[in-house]
């Protein structure tokens, strides 16, 4: 008699996890839907910009330049080369993409270099793309110097 009982306990086990695993996997094929609105109002928000950029001559964005620039360098080519200054810093574009896109503002101009070169720089100041999307961030190419060739052809890809 318990023997019974231990099969149908067993039977029904079975069952039970042949009924889950079917419920999963009819769950996991089903169409994709959209975010609910708790979902749209909670976690789906999207983002937010305030289009408030810094200028291109803006000291702390050129610092963070030179710095970035230096610890690259050093960290992955071997190399002493740092940046002494900047000339003929412009604005190329602001915001030359579509609405939604991150806004940034497009810059070039010349760095000089500890080589004694000077060399074409071209750099984005961006919104919300700087450390966990804090605060603003910068990208930049040194034409001549993007060794890990990011930005290449002649940092075509740097510019708007």
């Amino acid at each position: 008699m318990q023997f019974v009982s231990e099969a149908r306990t067993t039977m029904f086990g079975r069952a039970t996890y042949f009924s889950v695993v079917l419920a999963l996997g009819i769950l996991s094929v089903s169409h994709a839907r959209g975010a609910s609105w708790l979902e749209k109002n909670f976690w789906l928000s999207g983002p937010r910009y305030d289009r408030v950029i810094p200028s291109c001559d803006y000291p702390r964005a050129l610092d963070r330049i030179i710095a970035n620039f230096h610890s690259t360098e050093a960290r992955f080519w071997n190399s002493e080369l740092q940046i002494l200054g900047f000339e003929n810093i412009h604005e190329t574009a602001v915001l030359p993409w579509a609405a939604q896109s991150i806004p940034r503002r497009f810059c070039n101009g010349t760095a000089v270099i500890s080589d004694g070169l000077r060399r074409p720089i071209y750099y984005s100041i961006a919104e919300d793309t700087g450390m966990i999307g804090m605060d603003w961030g910068v990208n930049f190419c040194i034409v001549g110097l993007d060794r890990g060739w990011a930005y290449n052809p002649a940092c075509r890809s740097a510019k708007p």
